[in-house]
């Protein structure tokens, strides 16, 4: 029984659960940034920026979409050399996993392992992955880029993309890199359709989850709510770019799809003039919905928050073009002593164009979430669960008993 203690403690680092400590010095964040959440007292004297306002670079902040186009095309790429991993997944897909080539003997066995996942159609080559795993490496941690089915490359084995509601491939690579590191803690940080997989795969793992922090960037949460902002005004430029990439994608490896028959509806997919379009003709069949609205409703990571278990950091442009602030599930990160919500009042969508290396350099939440990983895994070895699961809480009463006999 006493053999099983550090294993249950190894659960979560909850790494401040000393908020007694420091409420009398609570420092206040600056008031151009909403900051909220059930773990806001928890964690708010870790991240010592907020209380500077968030300032946006001249003229490019000054509109949500120059900012976000600006940060998808201009901001520049770090030269990182990566060594790819393929892994065979149980129903023979595919991922690719770009580890930072050399990284392997160069860091020891126990150095936290961060899991970075891209938003849609992206992966390793883009700017803001390339950035936060520069500066978590510049930290000593070993990093890793999940690219999804398709996606930065990988490989598409079976008649099966990836989704917002598949999450298969997230716990076969957690299990993967888990094997391969079993002394260090693991953490992930997700981007936009990667950050509804991520906290989709949070609550789903409630109790269990191996992860021992994560951030979540610019999420797009209640997918229907997206949905129906994506098809307005200007927002139709995205939905077009990003259909026309994943038509991209799907031709690469059409002859997989040849002789689908049922619900799908192959030349929709392959010729769709928006994410709806595709995800009517092929991705909502291929999981098993009876329509888009259907899929969209049930792969929403809003529904997720109240089940997360782990520190969780959430940050949000108020001024989102593609992740809009009405879907944001407030109430829900209110209630959960484990999470924390920052939102800034500009942004765009995977902008954040502003801070020290602005214009052209890492984001704006770089450094808040490396401070907030960082705070974890420093108090890790420390801790104990923040979960109010009484089956948890039991058997670690047991254990510490035990320990005193």
């Amino acid at each position: 029984m006493v053999s099983s203690l550090p294993v249950i403690l190894r659960l979560r680092p909850i790494a401040s659960l000393h908020v007694s400590a420091t409420a009398k010095a609570m420092p206040s964040p600056h008031h151009s940034l909403e900051v909220i959440g059930g773990a806001r007292d928890a964690f708010l004297p870790v991240l010592k920026t907020l209380d500077r306002p968030y300032r946006a670079f001249p003229v490019i902040g000054w509109n949500r979409h120059v900012e976000t186009i600006f940060a998808a095309f201009f901001r520049s790429l770090p030269d990182v050399r990566l060594k790819r991993e393929c892994i065979r997944t149980k129903d023979d897909g595919s991922v690719a996993l770009d580890w930072v080539s050399g990284d392997h003997e160069r860091l020891p066995p126990d150095s936290p392992l961060l899991i970075l996942l891209p938003g849609l159609t992206g992966g390793s080559e883009d700017t803001y992955v390339r950035y936060m795993l520069l500066r978590a490496r510049s930290k000593g941690w070993r990093v890793v880029v999940f690219n999804s089915r398709g996606c930065g490359h990988s490989p598409v084995t079976t008649p099966q993309f990836y989704s917002a509601s598949f999450l298969g491939d997230m716990h076969e690579v957690v299990a993967h890199v888990s094997n391969r590191y079993p002394e260090a803690n693991l953490y992930a940080v997700g981007w936009s359709l990667g950050a509804n997989i991520l906290v989709r795969y949070l609550g789903q793992e409630s109790h269990s989850c191996p992860l021992s922090g994560a951030v979540s960037l610019c999420n797009p949460f209640n997918l229907v709510i997206a949905d129906e902002d994506f098809r307005k005004g200007f927002n139709i430029v995205y939905d077009k770019a990003l259909a026309s990439a994943l038509c991209r994608i799907f031709k690469k490896h059409a002859l997989l799809f040849e002789d689908m028959g049922g619900e799908y509806n192959i030349p929709m997919a392959a010729n769709a003039k928006s994410v709806r379009d595709f995800d009517e003709g092929l991705t909502r069949v291929s999981f098993g919905f009876k329509s888009v609205d259907d899929y969209y409703s049930n792969s929403s990571s809003s529904d997720s928050i109240k089940h997360v278990c782990i520190p969780l950091l959430c940050i949000q442009a108020e001024n989102d073009p593609i992740a809009p602030s009405r879907g944001i599930p407030r109430e829900d990160i209110k209630a959960n002593p484990n999470c924390l919500l920052i939102v800034t009042p500009k942004g765009g969508h995977l902008g954040w164009v502003a801070g020290a290396e602005a214009p052209v350099g890492a984001s704006w939440t770089d450094p808040v979430a490396m401070d907030f990983l960082e705070h974890l895994e420093k108090g890790s070895s420390k801790t104990l669960p923040t979960c109010s699961d009484p089956k948890v809480l039991e058997q670690i009463s047991e254990d510490l008993h035990q320990l005193e006999v």
